[in-house]
């Protein structure tokens, strides 16, 4: 069922793992011998970001949260599943949702051409697109970046270098988000009793960075702490870093690392 909210609203390669390199073409990953050390570079062009706002108790959700799941085989897309919480007072509390994705989702609709928060909405590259099903190609043409991005992990801690160029927006914003894959849950309450659904992509941690004047030639730098979870060992992590432009909210570019 799609139902609004409403009242709610309110560079260098490593040696010992070439595989992972061959795997995501665009990025340059660096890994070293500590399994929780590595980089990676963006690429010359902006990545796809697709965000999916979904709940466990929408029972429309379940075909987005699989259309979701098949981008993994695209490496280069960014993809966050933002589950929403105005849901969970109508039978089904999902244990993923958060009032900050609520509140995303309601802030975002200013500017990504939505005329209100309903779910599962897929919004990509800063657009709601209604027509998702039919997107199968979100990687066609992709736009020439106007900066470059450098992510590093060391353990628990996650750096980021951001580095403006001439066609850098004047206003520039950014956000991070903590995904995992292969979530999988047993609803037994709600429009969708009975089901068992699985996730992909399930954004567990969000902070964002405010809004700072970039300059050529100065690099911004930024930092994320890797927060502590007991079930990271079985569902992978990925630290995403979303760079958008600070004046529209559109991303001008992305990059996430997952060692």
């Amino acid at each position: 069922m799609n139902r609004p909210s409403t009242d709610a609203l309110a560079g260098s390669r490593g040696t010992t793992i070439a595989l992972a390199v061959a795997a995501v073409a665009a990025f340059a990953q660096t890994p070293s011998l500590a399994a929780d050390t590595c980089s990676v570079r963006s690429a010359a062009t902006v990545p796809p970001v697709v965000e999916l706002y979904t709940s466990e108790g929408c029972n429309s959700c379940p075909p987005a949260d699989r259309w979701l799941s098949r981008l993994k085989a695209d490496p280069n897309v960014v993809a966050l599943a933002f589950h929403v919480d105005y849901w969970d007072r109508l039978g089904w509390k999902d244990r993923f949702a958060s009032a900050a994705f609520t509140a995303r989702q309601a802030e975002q609709q200013a500017s990504n051409g939505a005329r209100f928060s309903y779910t599962p909405q897929v919004v990509v590259d800063g657009q709601d697109r209604k027509d998702w099903p039919g997107i199968a190609a979100p990687l066609a043409n992709r736009p020439a970046a106007p900066l470059d991005v450098q992510l590093l992990r060391d353990g628990d801690r996650v750096t980021a270098t951001v580095a403006a160029t001439p066609r850098s927006p004047k206003r520039l914003a950014a956000y991070w988000a903590v995904t995992e894959q292969g979530h999988v849950t047993a609803v037994k309450a709600g429009e969708n009793r009975g089901a068992t659904l699985q996730h992909d992509y399930v954004v567990r941690d969000y902070q964002t960075v405010p809004a700072w004047a970039p300059r050529t030639g100065t690099p911004q730098a930024l930092s994320f702490q890797l927060p502590a979870r007991a079930d990271a060992a079985t569902h992978p992590r990925e630290v995403n870093l979303v760079v958008v432009d600070a004046d529209n909210g559109r991303p001008v570019q992305a990059l996430k690392i997952g060692c």
